[in-house]
């Protein structure tokens, strides 16, 4: 296993946060530390410049730190608490202590595992119902989710020919490791052809306020059905992100239904999502957009291979996840 940071090593002791918990568990995606404490949860970014996201000072830590609670309280108001200072005294790293701060991290309240919608679909614990009231949930947040000039620009297909170019241009270097060439470039065909022909829709999605300031990142395990439905962890690094279509959003739910394998569920959230908000426009839009979903997703499993952080072990399972949502991509063309 890597060495983990001074700092990170001194945070998997109890003595370091500031309620009494019997132990502490990490857990680390690309850009952060996340420490399960017994009732809450700790979130510190890591300071890695990935091109998209910038967390190199500790001043713009803070700030994403900050504007994480802003945009999470949305859909998930009682979860998401403060933003609290990570001091050093004596060579001692305390959550919340004197000092001054040293590091940032988001308090959360702890939500659990087996009330997640992967673990949930795992165990084949989700309902149609449950499906039913999620997409009533998302029809209402699209609905009062900011939209004005400025975000609806992010509907152009300039912008969205941009963001799939981006993930051509960073994935390049994983072909032959996680996508096959002949993947590779049929998916880029497919999708080239798709905005030439559509190009009439997506400016018709964008003068019909379609564009909205979302989630961004709609997938299983981000959602929890405990006390109602908490849908939590949505995009804070980069507004580009969050900024779309309303119905990409709601195909990145739909396509990770289908890695799941639970695609009958799949068809009834679409289904649901369509009767709540009577967009069915969204249904022309819908492959194109879990090709693009799928892929994002190959591609962000493929970045983890690069973290020195993350065992040899776990990269053996990575691998096989991102090469997964890559073949799922290419279903959709």
């Amino acid at each position: 296993m890597p060495k983990l940071p001074e700092m990170v090593q001194a945070l998997l002791e109890p003595k370091a946060y500031p309620e009494p918990t019997q132990g502490v568990e990490l857990v680390q995606t690309q850009m952060s530390f996340v420490f399960l404490a017994d009732s809450y949860v700790y979130k510190v970014k890591k300071p890695v410049n990935l091109g998209y996201l910038d967390y190199t000072t500790l001043d713009k830590r803070r700030f994403y730190c900050q504007k994480e609670i802003e945009l999470n309280r949305r859909l998930c108001p009682d979860v998401y608490l403060d933003v609290v200072p990570i001091t050093r005294r004596q060579g001692e790293f305390l959550i919340g202590g004197q000092g001054k701060a040293v590091e940032y991290a988001v308090k959360m309240r702890r939500l659990f595992r087996e009330q997640m919608m992967d673990v949930l679909l795992g165990n084949n614990q989700v309902s149609p119902k449950m499906l039913t009231d999620l997409a009533q949930k998302l029809v209402e947040f699209h609905r009062r989710a900011e939209t004005n000039e400025s975000i609806s620009t992010f509907g152009k297909l300039s912008v969205i020919r941009q963001n799939t170019e981006e993930n051509f241009s960073q994935t390049d270097k994983y072909i032959s490791k996680t996508i096959s060439s002949k993947r590779y470039q049929q998916i880029e065909e497919y999708t080239h052809s798709f905005l030439r022909e559509k190009a009439a829709l997506f400016g018709k999605r964008t003068r019909d306020g379609r564009i909205r300031d979302c989630h961004g990142d709609l997938h299983a395990a981000h959602i929890c059905f405990a006390d109602g439905i908490c849908i939590y962890d949505c995009i804070e690094f980069n507004d580009r992100f969050r900024y779309c279509d309303v119905a990409s959003e709601v195909a990145f739910l739909a396509m990770d239904l289908d890695h799941y394998g639970q695609a009958d569920l799949s068809h009834h959230f679409i289904n649901a999502y369509v009767a709540w908000s009577q967009d069915k426009e969204l249904l022309e839009l819908l492959n194109f957009y879990k090709c693009y979903r799928a892929y994002v997703r190959g591609k962000v499993e493929s970045f983890k291979l690069e973290d020195p952080h993350i065992s040899t072990e776990e990269k053996t399972r990575i691998l096989a996840v991102a090469k997964r949502y890559f073949e799922l991509a290419e279903s959709y063309i």
